[in-house]
């Protein structure tokens, strides 16, 4: 499992090379937004017509990068701790859906 000091290692190489290019003036959370949005959308690219084993996996790792580098620029954009934010967001998916009503089934919470 990662730690705090491993996202932050990362963070501040994504920052390094961002500000480089002088690019902090294109990355507002708006757009840093709209431009995750659309890398997911290049990762989902990756499996269109396919089955999941006959996806490219240097593909996948490449448009999931750019994924986690836009999640990441937002997190600091707002200073956010990305462990607590996690697991915080699990405390609240585990409460919603609990082992025992959840276990097997892809059924939302509120159909539970």
């Amino acid at each position: 499992m990662s730690t705090k000091a491993d996202w932050t290692l990362l963070t501040e190489k994504i920052i390094a090379f961002r500000d480089e290019r002088d690019w902090k003036q294109f990355h507002n959370p708006k757009d840093l937004s709209i431009a995750l949005s659309i890398e997911a959308s290049e990762l989902q690219e990756v499996y269109l017509w396919k089955s999941s084993e006959e996806a490219q996996v240097e593909k996948v790792k490449e448009e999931l990068a750019d994924v986690f580098t836009y999640a990441l620029l937002i997190a600091d954009h707002y200073k956010l701790d990305i462990s607590e934010i996690v697991s915080a967001k699990l405390q609240r998916n585990a409460e919603k859906y609990p082992v025992e009503k959840s276990k097997g089934s892809s059924k939302k919470y509120d159909e539970l």
